[in-house]
C-alpha cells in the first residue's frame, strides 16, 4: 500500500494540518483493525484510506490513532488534493464517507461539500467549559452550541484572540465534557480584525489529538453557527486561521449558500511518501 504525509490547508510543507493517506486503487479496504494500527503508526490525528470505484467516484474512510469517525475534513483536502496531483482526479468528483455523500472540487485549491449541517444542542450553563478551558467567569453574548456538518462539535466563543491564544486547557476536564455530551472536540474561536473571519483552536483528547491546527469540519460547523446567530448574511464566504498556537498557521475557506449548503477548503502540500509493507 502507498502512504503519503499531506499538509493540508497551507501551501508550504510543515504548516498546515499534516494527515496520513493510504492510496489503494481500486482493491478492498483492509481490515478494520488494520487500519487502526497504520492511524497509530502515522500518528496523525487522521489518516485517510482511500479507494477508487470508479472515475471521479472514491469511498474515504478515516481513522484517528485511537477509532474511527465519520468523516475529517483536512484530510479529505489532502486525499483529493494528492489524487489531483497523482492524475486520479480532476474537477467534481463523488466521495462517500460514513457522514453521507459528498461533492469535492478536485484542483489545486479542493473544496468539498460537507453533510447538512444542523444545531444538535444548545447548552444553559456553560460555566464548566470555559472553566476547562481555564477562562473563569466569562459569559458569552453568543450561545455555546454543539454543531454538526458531519461530526458534532462545541462552538465555544471567546471576547477576542489574545485570551483564544493564552488558553490553558486542562484535557482531562475536556475528555470528559466531550464525551459527556457525545461531542469531538472543543472548537473554541474569536472574531478577527485581520481581515479574517475569526481566530480559532481545536482541542479533541477524547480521540487523542490534544489540539488540531486546521479542522475542516468544525470550522464548517462554525460558518453555518455565526450564520443561525445572525453574523453572516444568507450567504457568506469566510476564512478560519487556525494553528498559530502550534507554529502551524492554517487558513481553511469556508463558503456558505442560501439554502444552506456548506463548502470547506484549502490548498495542501505533500510532504512525504512511502510504502506499507503490510
Amino acid at each position: 500500500m502507498k502512504y503519503y504525509i499531506v499538509d493540508a490547508f497551507t501551501r508550504q510543507c510543515f504548516g498546515g494540518n499534516p494527515a496520513g493517506v493510504v492510496l489503494l486503487g481500486d482493491t478492498p479496504f483492509p481490515e478494520d483493525a488494520l487500519m487502526l494500527q497504520i492511524a497509530a503508526e502515522l500518528r496523525y490525528s487522521e489518516t485517510a484510506f482511500v479507494r477508487q470505484l470508479a472515475d471521479k467516484e472514491f469511498h474515504l474512510r478515516y481513522f484517528t490513532p485511537k477509532a474511527e469517525v465519520d468523516l475529517c475534513g483536512h484530510a479529505t483536502i489532502a486525499s483529493f488534493f494528492l489524487l489531483h496531483h497523482e492524475g486520479l482526479a480532476s474537477g467534481t468528483c463523488l466521495c462517500h464517507t460514513m457522514a453521507g455523500d459528498l461533492s469535492v472540487e478536485a484542483d489545486d485549491h479542493v473544496m468539498m461539500q460537507m453533510a447538512t449541517p444542523r444545531i444538535v444542542r444548545t447548552l444553559d450553563h456553560s460555566e464548566a467549559l470555559y472553566d476547562a478551558l481555564g477562562v473563569n467567569g466569562y459569559r458569552p453574548s453568543l450561545p455555546v452550541q454543539i454543531v454538526s456538518t458531519g461530526l458534532p462539535d462545541f462552538m465555544i466563543p471567546l471576547p477576542n484572540d489574545a485570551t483564544l491564544q493564552a488558553l490553558a486547557p486542562d484535557m482531562d476536564a475536556i475528555t470528559i465534557l466531550t464525551r459527556q455530551y457525545e461531542a469531538v472536540s472543543f472548537h473554541v474561536f474569536a472574531f478577527a480584525q485581520d481581515g479574517h473571519t475569526a481566530h480559532v483552536r481545536d482541542f479533541a483528547p477524547l480521540y487523542g489529538v490534544p489540539e488540531e491546527s486546521a479542522t475542516g469540519t468544525a470550522n464548517a460547523a462554525l460558518t453555518y453557527y455565526l450564520q443561525q446567530c445572525g453574523c453572516l448574511g444568507p450567504e457568506a464566504e469566510c476564512t478560519f486561521v487556525q494553528g498559530e498556537a502550534m507554529g502551524r498557521p492554517s487558513v481553511v475557506a469556508t463558503r456558505i449558500q442560501k439554502d444552506g449548503t456548506l463548502f470547506v477548503g484549502g490548498t495542501a502540500a505533500i510532504v512525504a511518501q512511502g510504502n506499507l509493507f503490510v
